[in-house]
């Protein structure tokens, strides 16, 4: 699956990608038809601790899924927004299949 990292406010680091890639690639195991990812990186300017935001969208044929999630770093937001995606994919996968 290819997957693209857009940081936003910062740069992103070698480490961080890398994490990003590996944890979307496990939504595979779910639902195989997942064309490609497109994860946004943002820092929130606030006093707030969970200032780290992700936002994860996945193309899969004829549907985009979104997820976002506010955390206090990139790593957890990434980790909470996979774990929604593999239950919108496994939802998905069983509502497709039941039309078969």
């Amino acid at each position: 699956m290819k997957v693209s990292v857009h940081a936003v406010n910062f740069t992103v680091d070698k480490k961080l990608v890398d994490f990003v890639q590996e944890r979307l690639d496990k939504l595979e195991k779910y639902y195989d038809k997942v064309v490609s990812a497109d994860v946004f990186l943002k820092v929130e300017k606030t006093s707030d601790k969970e200032n780290k935001i992700a936002e994860v969208k996945i193309n899969v044929p004829g549907d985009d899924f979104l997820v976002k999630k506010q955390c206090k770093t990139f790593e957890e937001a990434v980790e909470l927004s996979a774990e929604s995606l593999e239950r919108m994919l496994v939802k998905r996968k069983e509502k497709i299949s039941s039309h078969i």
